[in-house]
């Protein structure tokens, strides 16, 4: 088992040297420690002294100095829009106060399939579109080491 020395973000690195992929959903994509298992059946330990919010396209610097990328895996989806950036905004604080992960994708929002929030949401106005795709959501006001600028 081969051992993740540093983590790149994925501006940090060029993706054509990867040796390897890992496909992990949102929740798998923020670990201290853990076993990856890639696509190709080989396995890769991560343990940080802090838990790391991995993105889609982030490199894996392994101890030999080869590079894994880390692809984010599809999930299920609800795209979320308003009428006008004011009703968005309220959708968003209805979201919030539900204590969801939510993805911001321009004026959009997107959060996991969940029924019971699908229906709550429909009730307020918002428009809602199903699909499948990597979620990136929030790391949340107090999680610095996960923040990124730009």
């Amino acid at each position: 088992m081969k051992r993740v020395a540093d983590i790149k973000p994925a501006d940090g690195w060029d993706a054509a040297t990867a040796v390897d992929f890992v496909l992990l959903d949102a929740q798998d994509r923020h670990r201290r420690r853990v076993v990856f298992v890639s696509e190709q059946g080989a396995t890769y330990l991560l343990d940080l002294p802090k838990p790391a919010q991995l993105h889609d396209g982030d490199g894996l610097l392994l101890e030999d100095g080869s590079m894994v990328r880390v692809a984010g895996k599809p999930e299920p989806l609800a795209e979320i829009s308003g009428e006008n950036p004011r009703e968005l905004a309220r959708i968003a604080w209805h979201i919030g106060n539900r204590h969801t992960d939510v993805q911001l994708i321009g004026n959009k929002l997107r959060i996991r399939r969940d029924h019971v929030l699908e229906d709550m949401l429909r009730g307020i106005g918002a428009s809602l579109t199903f699909l499948e795709a990597p979620f990136e959501p929030e790391s949340g006001a107090y999680d610095h080491a996960g923040h990124r600028h730009g």
